[in-house]
Parts: structure tokens; C-alpha cells; sequence
């Protein structure tokens, strides 16, 4: 079967537990999402992050996501690439899923640059065959050296991106999802960064791209869509790029 997302008036809730011992409005401060107040069937007090959502997604689809901050946008990628679970409706997904929403997410400071390699591409979905078959290109392609050897506690901010981006993008994916476009590294290392990303979008049949950035989803996608407080706002064919 062909890639694909399908997504039919699909929501996600997130409960406020404490709202009666501290006031609403700190709990929406600090909470992890924009949306909505609402409340449940239960009379319990939720920010609906997510409301009503209907989506199709197919082979050649390029789609941007654009909005401002708490628009929803995020817990959309979540909901798609399986993070968050509906808490309405119904999702179908068919194909392999590359997530590039935190490329370091899951390493661990105490092991080294080599056995992160392995951790990272578990929770990629890859094999421990498949990992060991693309180890020596992984290490390779992030210039980290003998580095690879040592704690990645022992590593600077930009070394732990790259080595989480070298992972990331090594897998082949039906669908590539995206918190905006990845940038790591020096001159230098941007540039093979770049091309790196380029070919595993290029590869792929389907590419969610989530961007503050109106420039670059305008250069990247076909579809655009526009999200405000957890709704679909509108969806519009990008008459800069054929669909």
C-alpha cells in the first residue's frame, strides 16, 4: 500500500488536574501547549490543543504548517508521528516515519558517542542490523573522531546536535516530519548537513514541515496549511510550487 496520513475530526484534551488548588490562569501558563479552555464530559477543566481535525496526506505531498505560537501546530506533529494519541476521532497512517522534532531525544550523557548511535536509531525503528550495518557512515559523516569513544557528557551543545542529526536522517522514511528545517554545525558542516536532509526529503513520498518561516515553506511545500488555537484555519495549494 501506498504512504499515506488520514486524519478524521481527530482532537487532543489535556487535563488540567490541579486547577482547583492553584488559579486557572497559572495552570495555563504552565502548561505544556496552547489551545482552548474548555471542559470534558466529566465537568473537568482541559485545554483542547486540538479540535476537530480532518486531514488526508498522499504520495507528493509537501505540506507546511504555519501559525503562531500555541496555534496547535506542534501537538499536530506529535499527533501524527504517534507521540500523542487522539483523544478524538481517528488517525490512519500507512508507511515508515521519520520524526525530526528533537534529534537528541533518548540519548543518554553517560554512554558514548558510538552506543548513542545504537540507542538514537532504536528509537528511530531501526534493527540493531540495520544500525550496525550504517555505524561506520554515521560516525563518519559527524567529523566527531575519537569523540565517538567518549561520554557524550564530555560534549559541547553543537556536538551532541550533530551526532543526533547524523542519526537522524540516516534512516529512509515514507513520511518526514519536521519542527522546522534543521540547521547544525559550522559553515562547513551545514553544508553536507544541508544536502544530507535534502536527499532524505527528496526520498521521501510524504514531508510535514511545521515553520515559522513563510519563506521557506513557500520554497519547500505545495499544500500550506494554517492553524489558529488548535483549528484548521485553511488549506491552499502553493501556486509557487505544482502539486
Amino acid at each position: 500500500m501506498t504512504a499515506h496520513i488520514i486524519a478524521k475530526n481527530v482532537g487532543v484534551e489535556f487535563p488540567i488536574f490541579n486547577s482547583s488548588h492553584r488559579s486557572l490562569k497559572k495552570s495555563i501558563l504552565n502548561a505544556t501547549t496552547g489551545g482552548r479552555v474548555a471542559k470534558d464530559s466529566k465537568n473537568h477543566v482541559v485545554v483542547r490543543a486540538l479540535d476537530d481535525i480532518n486531514l488526508e496526506f498522499h504520495p507528493g505531498d509537501r505540506v507546511g504548517l504555519v501559525g503562531h505560537n500555541g496555534s496547535g501546530k506542534t501537538t499536530l506533529l506529535r499527533v501524527l508521528s504517534g507521540v500523542y494519541a487522539p483523544t478524538q476521532g481517528q488517525l490512519s497512517t500507512q508507511g515508515s516515519i521519520a520524526t525530526l522534532l528533537d534529534v537528541s531525544l533518548g540519548m543518554d550523557g553517560e554512554a558514548t558517542g558510538y552506543e548513542n548511535i545504537r540507542i538514537r536509531g532504536l528509537l528511530m525503528g531501526l534493527s540493531m542490523a540495520q544500525i550496525d550495518a550504517q555505524i561506520d557512515e554515521i560516525a563518519e559523516f559527524t567529523d566527531l573522531g575519537e569523540y565517538l569513544d567518549m561520554p557524550m557528557r564530555t560534549y559541547s551543545s553543537g556536538m551532541t546536535v550533530r551526532l543526533g542529526f547524523a542519526v537522524s536522517t540516516s534512516v529512509h522514511a515514507d513520511i518526514v516530519i519536521m519542527d522546522e528545517w534543521l540547521s547544525v554545525g559550522d559553515a562547513d558542516f551545514q553544508l553536507k548537513a544541508t544536502q544530507r536532509l535534502n536527499d532524505m526529503v527528496n526520498r521521501a513520498s510524504i514531508l510535514i514541515l511545521a515553520s515559522h518561516s513563510m519563506d521557506l515553506v513557500e520554497k519547500t511545500c505545495n499544500k500550506i496549511i494554517r492553524m489558529e488555537h488548535g483549528k484548521i484555519a485553511e488549506i491552499y495549494n502553493n501556486t509557487l510550487i505544482a502539486v
